[in-house]
């Protein structure tokens, strides 16, 4: 009996004789043995494009060795009563503008042990740019410094730096600032994000993750954060004033790498990443906007179709992370519901929505407020203990933009929730508008996290609905 090489070359050689057979002018020019030997050459052509090339060209799995998160000192808890005694002291805000703050405040599902930097809890506010170096100072050193000790990784080991920081962009830029503070090496690759919103951390992360596809055996180190006391609104447009009442401290580190060592040591492996934009469209684009007031003071704008908006961007994204992640027959059912929608059913009914519990066992979701969670887990179909993380993060911490993501990670791991071989779905959203998916495989199960990081003192007072 042949080898399966051997029946594949015949087979290649049959179709291209016959192929060329279809074309008398051309097979005229060819001789048999010439022929014989095209076909062959077919032949090493395509075992070549199919076997080899994406056996030899395939890039290396992205680990994330671990991640640390910023625990605020004590001194920076602002409780309700602390921050609506002190707004009502400023000057420009009006009665109207500190009852609408203070309704904010109460719905918002933040609990009284939120943190504010210590600049903006002065009367007035400083919001220099000096206050905001400091801030930056205070929420980035200290997580990266962490970062390094847990993974025993030295400043010198870093080849690739991204931080990403939507509404401060100093100059020398935020990068830089860690580059010169740790002393890394003068051929680090950095990078630095702005205006991208609380989408920004999973955007760090894809850019990471394509960098490290090109830079073989590199180690990247991503720093997200939000610097506040640059984003104060001090006017008194209620569209805002939201601003100062949802933003709370926070930062993240995160240690990726593409070196195949590190596969024993990692906490995950990036299974895939989804990225998706509603800039194109003009509501979209103004839906969330830096702007000055009628009084030139800046802020950020917040219109009333955010959220409907925010919908659209995340049912694009999840269409396309579908495709990727989902069972046959999931796929399969929701086609069959958008077609029966769009040509037999009633107006107004809801296609089919796929099961992404199949797939992913822990979602870390937008903590943008307690309603938006609960609309996203109801359009995802949801129960409450799939998106406790979320809540309990906005609760303990407040929103803190791109870095909430890693603290509802943190809260999982906590509580010793994430197995080895579950797969994790962090969804970020932001400005723009933005969304990106990010798809993680536990590869080893994690244990001890209770102590360490940011729950390590009130892990055991949550869950709290």
């Amino acid at each position: 009996m042949s080898p399966p090489s051997s029946l594949l070359s015949q087979v290649l050689h049959s179709t291209f004789m016959g192929l060329l057979r279809l074309s008398s002018p051309i097979s005229a020019i060819f001789s048999p043995e010439s022929l014989k030997i095209l076909s062959n050459f077919l032949f090493l052509y395509v075992v070549y494009r199919l076997i080899i090339r994406p056996y030899l060209f395939k890039p290396s799995p992205t680990y994330l060795v671990d991640f640390s998160c910023f625990k605020p000192p004590g001194f920076c808890r602002v409780p309700f009563s602390t921050f609506l005694e002190h707004v009502s002291i400023f000057e420009s805000f009006d009665s109207e503008s500190i009852a609408f703050m203070a309704k904010i405040l109460m719905s918002s599902g933040q609990s009284e042990e939120t943190y504010l930097p210590p600049c903006l809890q002065y009367i007035p506010p400083k919001t220099h740019h000096r206050d905001s170096i400091d801030e930056v100072e205070m929420v980035l050193f200290p997580v990266i410094e962490d970062l390094f000790s847990k993974t025993k990784v030295c400043p010198l080991d870093i080849d690739i730096l991204i931080v990403n920081c939507s509404g401060f962009c100093p100059s020398p830029s935020l990068s830089s600032i860690v580059i010169n503070k740790f002393a890394m090496r003068e051929d680090t690759k950095s990078y630095n994000l702005s205006g991208m919103g609380c989408s920004a951390g999973c955007i760090a992360i894809d850019m990471a993750h394509s960098l490290l596809k090109i830079h073989k055996n590199s180690s990247a180190l991503i720093v997200s954060t939000e610097i506040l006391s640059n984003g104060w609104y001090s006017g008194q447009e209620r569209a805002k004033l939201l601003i100062n009442c949802l933003f709370r401290m926070g930062s993240a580190a995160i240690l990726l790498t593409n070196r195949k060592e590190a596969k024993n040591s990692s906490k995950y492996k990036l299974v895939c990443s989804v990225r998706t934009q509603r800039a194109f469209q003009d509501d979209a684009y103004l839906s969330a906007f830096r702007e000055e007031d009628s009084n030139g003071k800046l802020g950020v704008t917040l219109t009333k179709n955010l959220l409907q908006v925010a919908g659209q961007t995340l049912k694009s994204n999840i269409t396309i992370l579908g495709s990727q992640i989902l069972p046959p027959l999931e796929k399969l059912l929701h086609c069959v519901s958008v077609l029966q929608h769009r040509f037999t059913e009633k107006p107004g009914k809801s296609a089919y929505v796929p099961d992404f519990k199949k797939v992913v066992q822990h979602f870390c979701l937008p903590t943008s407020g307690k309603g938006v969670i609960r609309e996203i887990a109801k359009g995802l179909k949801l129960e409450d203990v799939e998106v406790e993380g979320a809540l309990m993060t906005l609760h303990r911490f407040g929103n803190q933009s791109s870095s909430s993501l890693w603290y509802e990670l943190a809260y999982m791991e906590a509580k010793e929730r994430v197995r080895k071989g579950d797969k994790v779905w962090q969804l970020g959203m932001g400005s723009g508008p933005k969304c990106c998916s990010l798809v993680w495989e536990c590869l080893k199960p994690i244990v001890g996290e209770s102590k360490l990081g940011p729950w390590a003192d009130c892990l055991h007072r949550y869950p709290r609905y």
